[in-house]
């Protein structure tokens, strides 16, 4: 199998030729799928439609993979061992469909999936997929910049730990908004 068969390119991907990092990412799980017979099967169908690099602080790199999660959790980890210096992290592609108008003409109603607050929210969610959301807060500074914080299942607490930066950067990336990432305080009594 090739590179260019690892790639597929979607109404909503870019149109471009991959560059360095899709096509390192596509050899990358071209290998796995050679070398590791237990996630031959799952790999084969496997295709990524986009694959960034994004800068997170520390100095620091993550890729943001557009892919499925049925094997997410093993790949992370094997991507990981490959990609020794960069956090990976799988996002699936989704589309958002602007707010009608009175000029637009369109026929149907907007989905609910479609709009922009829903994908953000689900963008989210697929950044820290192995773990869940238990909790979100939004606080507004005095000057109206507003930031989330969104709270983590503390049982994930040691391995998600050295991942929160990278999840803070990806979604500013993906979205423009400020996020940090926490796990919640629970008290002893």
């Amino acid at each position: 199998m090739s590179v260019a068969n690892k790639i597929l390119r979607t109404a909503n991907a870019p149109s471009t030729a991959p560059d360095k990092t899709e096509t390192e990412v596509a050899q990358a799980l071209i290998d796995l799928e050679n070398n590791v017979p237990e996630l031959k099967a799952e790999l084969r169908p496997l295709q990524i439609s986009a694959a960034r690099e994004v800068d997170v602080r520390g100095g620091k790199k993550a890729i943001v993979l557009k892919a499925f999660r049925k094997v997410q959790q093993r790949l992370t980890r094997e991507l990981e061992k490959k990609f020794s210096d960069c956090h990976v992290v799988f996002v699936a592609q989704r589309r958002m469909l602007r707010k009608p108008t009175r000029t637009s003409r369109v026929k149907q109603k907007r989905p609910r999936s479609r709009t922009l607050t829903n994908v953000h929210e689900r963008i989210l969610e697929d950044l820290v997929f192995p773990t869940e959301i238990v909790g979100k807060r939004t606080r507004v500074a005095v000057d109206g910049s507003k930031l989330l914080k969104v709270f983590l299942d503390s049982k994930d607490a040691n391995v998600l730990e050295y991942k929160l930066d990278s999840f803070s950067s990806v979604y500013r990336r993906l979205t423009g908004k400020d996020v940090v990432f926490e796990f919640p305080v629970v008290a002893q009594e």
